[in-house]
Formats: C-alpha cells, structure tokens, sequence
C-alpha cells in the first residue's frame, strides 16, 4: 500500500511538472497554517493563534503594529498588503520562514505548493496542489527546537499558509505536513496597484497585485516637473520609498521584477494625488 501511494504521488508532481517546464525545481519544506478558516487572520491584525498538531497544541504570537517580544509585525503583514482582498490576492497566501522571505524580498512571489503524500498518506489530500502569494512573515520561535514547534526557524523553509489554502492541499487535523514547492509565474487581474502612504518628502509606496514574477527587484519614480527617473529603495515588504518633494506632479512608475522584466505605467497617478489614496495602474506583467 505504502508503495501505491509513493507511485500515486510521483505520478502527481510529474504531471505537476509537465504543466509548466520552464517552472524552477521542486524542493522540500514543511506547511502549517493560520488565520481561520475565513483566513480573516491573515489581514496583519494581532491575534494570538494555536492549532492542533496531532493532538498537541502548538502556540504562536502575531503582532500587528510595532515589535511584540521578539518579534516584529506591521499593519498589514509583513509586507504591507493589508486587505488582501482588494489588493489582489484573497486567502491563497502564506507567511514564509525567514529562509524563504529574503527580508522582504519575496514579498508578491508566487509558489506551487503539493503535500508531500509519499511521507503522510493520511494528512495530504492527494491529488491537489495550490499557488499562493508570500503575503507575511513567519518569524522564528528560537525557545522551541526547529522540528518541535520552531517551524520558522531558520535554516528551515518553511510555509505558514492562510487557512483555507492548507486545507485545499492536507487535513486539518495534521497541524503540520511535510510539502514539495517550487517558484512559479503569477497571475492577476488587472493592473498593478500603487497606494501612496507616507508624507511631504518621504513618500511610501506600496506595490501591489503584480503579475509574472511577482516579487520586485527595483523601482523608479518620475514626476513630471523632473527630468530623470529616480531610483526607489525599498522601505520594507512591498513597500519603496523616494525623499523628493512629489507634491502637485503626475507620476510615473518603472518597475522591474526579479525575472529581469520591466514595465512603465506612465502618469499612473494623477497631479492632485494625496497621501492615502490607492490607484489602480493600467499595465501589468
């Protein structure tokens, strides 16, 4: 039997595989889960969370605005989405260990995702994969050994899915399943949104439902009083920042990927633009 479901998985990830030649490899990590079963949690609010893991519960803080013990969450998650409805990404997200979200680099980026049935038969629903968005950040538990309860610590990889997205791929009653993931393109609708935050001379700009790679390498800013393109540095998550005073200018964006791709939303926001308004971009990857 063991071996029927060892073929049956294999046969799975090869079909998987066949889908898209030009994804990365498949490499193994473990999955858990968060937020509810409406995934509410995930929205970058503070809740104190626990599940079940094989009939041991299992504690884990999350903090919303400012540092909480040792570990430090923002409004919005990690990465600054907030809602992640309207920013384009909806409960198929994950907080990812801090081998995978590269200090916010992954922030966007989009992996496939299979419960690794050749290791729990009885946990995975076989059959089944999800892509979601790195959305958050797990943050280690350094108290707990990395394979009793300190999941996230590095070097571990290691997948803190939304709720719902756990249960289209194992059972909820497994708490933790060993997974095999690999990078893949993203798909949105609509164009990229830009919401601008911050204030006169420091102006945060969160970049959101971006397509193809979906994690950024770069970005620049150019207002229509200036002359040349300004480089952004990121900030933290999604989030980039420029020091110039942008007030009463259209802007335009150029934003490049981590594939190397790069695009232009020309006056993507309008002159009378104010801190606080979110616009909707009509490019996209």
């Amino acid at each position: 039997m063991e071996g029927l479901f060892a073929l049956s998985s294999f046969i799975l990830v090869s079909i998987l595989i066949s889908i898209d030649a030009t994804s990365a490899a498949w490499l193994q990590a473990h999955s858990t889960f968060y937020g509810g079963s409406d995934a509410s949690g995930t929205m970058g609010k503070f809740s104190f969370h626990m599940f079940p893991f094989h009939g041991t519960l299992i504690y884990r803080f999350f903090s919303g605005a400012e540092k909480f013990i040792s570990c430090y969450w923002v409004s919005g998650g990690a990465c600054g989405y907030g809602n992640l409805y309207t920013d384009g990404y909806g409960t198929n997200t994950a907080a990812l260990s801090t081998a995978l979200f590269n200090d916010g680099k992954s922030c966007g980026g989009c992996y496939q995702i299979v419960c690794d049935a050749t290791k729990v038969p009885q946990w995975c629903r076989r059959g089944t994969s999800i892509t979601i968005t790195a959305t958050n950040f797990c943050p280690p538990n350094l108290a707990l050994p990395s394979d009793n309860g300190g999941w996230c610590n590095p070097p571990r990889p290691h997948f803190d899915m939304a709720q719902p997205a756990f249960e289209s791929i194992a059972i909820y009653q497994a708490g933790i399943v060993p997974i095999l993931y690999r990078k893949v393109g993203c798909k949105r609708n609509g164009g990229i949104r830009l919401t601008m935050n911050g204030r006169d001379y420091f102006e945060l700009v969160l970049i959101s439902n971006v397509g193809g790679a979906g994690d950024i390498s770069s970005v620049w800013i150019k207002g229509s009083k200036m002359s040349n393109w300004e480089t952004m540095s990121r900030n933290w998550g999604a989030n980039w920042q420029s020091l110039s005073y942008l007030n009463g200018q259209s802007l335009s964006f150029r934003i490049q990927t981590t594939n190397g791709k790069t695009l232009t939303a020309l006056n993507a926001l309008p002159s009378n633009w104010m801190f606080g308004q979110s616009f909707k971009t009509n490019v996209q990857f």
